[in-house]
């Protein structure tokens, strides 16, 4: 809203060829700006003093093909608006800036040492890595020893002081150390951390990953489940209607014993709703609208036909008998009060349509 940066509701992660010509404004600007975030000054006249942003526009981070409506998030080079920000809104500014500028600095590089111990017949392996030139972690301000700035962790070696680098480096094959003693080191397995409301919106964007048809998987790249303008707030329509519960302090998301009875109820009636590769064969049909291989009438006869079939052969199941065991399954692990609130509401809706003179479906209706 202050003009800091370029529009936000975007996730593409490349710049067009016309931003990338007065890519230089950007930078002349963020090297103007006074001490109140950090040093992004000082390397923004770095960047300057090189020639890699005069080629930037030659490299992976300029692609039109890949831009839909808006280009990457950047910093606008009007700084004018930096006093005024609070503080939360001040780093969030500064990493954008360090992001940006992180594009113009070479690669870091790092020595690794790789070594094999025996033991009459047991063998030990240790990896190891020091970081020799900062190159763009510098910008990031990444700290030594820790993950990879994208939060991945680095292979299965960890980055090492300078002097276990250095004992590892001096071994030579064949040497031999003393060992003083032995010890086993416990450990067990973690089930994979929940969601929480970042994670959740990244799993989304990258819904078709888990797809295993190729061509599908490819469709969806580009896509995902929402829009950047949408997913948040799908979310948060998801947690008004109390599908889904969202911890305020945490920001962990877990279901509500409504949303997990919603996902039983489609899981044994139209089960390909739970599944992205149906949004991918979608996405599929569209991009063949768009580029002429298919015309837009047989595309609806389909969808059509496909939301026909499935409707008829859900209002003909007559399976809410069969849905009873997984509702009594769920309730379990919902206290008492929130499984009355979610009756409570259920009864509320039906009153209302009631009231407004809508005529109920019978029993066996109910649960489709």
């Amino acid at each position: 809203e202050k003009k800091l940066t370029t529009y936000p509701r975007t996730d593409a992660r490349v710049l067009s060829t016309a931003v990338a010509k007065v890519i230089g404004s950007h930078l002349r600007g963020l090297a103007g700006m006074g001490p109140e975030t950090g040093n992004i000054a000082g390397f923004a006249a770095e960047v300057l003093a090189g020639d890699a942003w005069k080629k930037i526009g030659k490299t992976k981070y300029t692609n039109d093909k890949a831009i839909t409506d808006h280009y990457a998030i950047i910093p606008t080079g009007s700084v004018g608006a930096v006093r005024s920000l609070g503080d939360l809104q001040r780093r969030v500014y500064e990493q954008i800036c360090r992001r940006f500028l992180a594009v113009f600095y070479p690669p870091a590089v790092y020595a690794k040492t790789a070594a094999e111990f025996t033991a009459g017949r047991e063998h030990f392996f240790a990896n190891a890595r020091i970081l020799k030139e900062e190159g763009y972690l510098k910008v990031l301000g990444v700290p030594r020893g820790k993950q990879s700035p994208a939060g991945k962790e680095e292979d299965a070696e960890t980055t090492a002081s300078e002097e276990a680098a250095a004992l590892l480096a001096s071994l030579r094959k064949g040497s031999k150390r003393p060992v003083d003693g032995f010890d086993i080191r416990e450990g067990e397995t973690k089930p994979p951390s929940r969601y929480n409301s970042g994670s959740l919106i990244l799993a989304m964007e990258n819904a078709g990953q888990l797809i295993e048809d190729e061509e599908l998987r490819e469709q969806i790249k580009g896509s995902g489940i929402g829009t950047s303008a949408t997913r948040a707030e799908i979310l948060a329509k998801l947690v008004k209607i109390e599908y889904l519960h969202l911890n305020k302090k945490t920001q962990i998301i877990t279901p509500e014993l409504l949303g997990e009875l919603v996902y039983d109820v489609v899981d044994h009636s139209i089960r390909p709703l739970l599944n992205a590769e149906l949004t991918a064969s979608w996405e599929k049909g569209l991009t063949g609208v768009a580029e002429g291989n298919i015309s837009t009438g047989e595309y609806m006869e389909k969808l059509e036909g496909f939301v026909t079939r499935r409707t008829n052969a859900v209002k003909g199941m007559g399976n809410s008998f069969s849905l009873q065991p997984f509702y009594e399954r769920a309730s379990h692990y919902y206290k008492p009060d929130a499984a009355r609130k979610n009756a409570g509401r259920t009864a509320g809706r039906t009153a209302g349509r009631k009231a407004e003179g809508v005529q109920q479906p019978n029993t066996e209706e109910q649960p489709q």
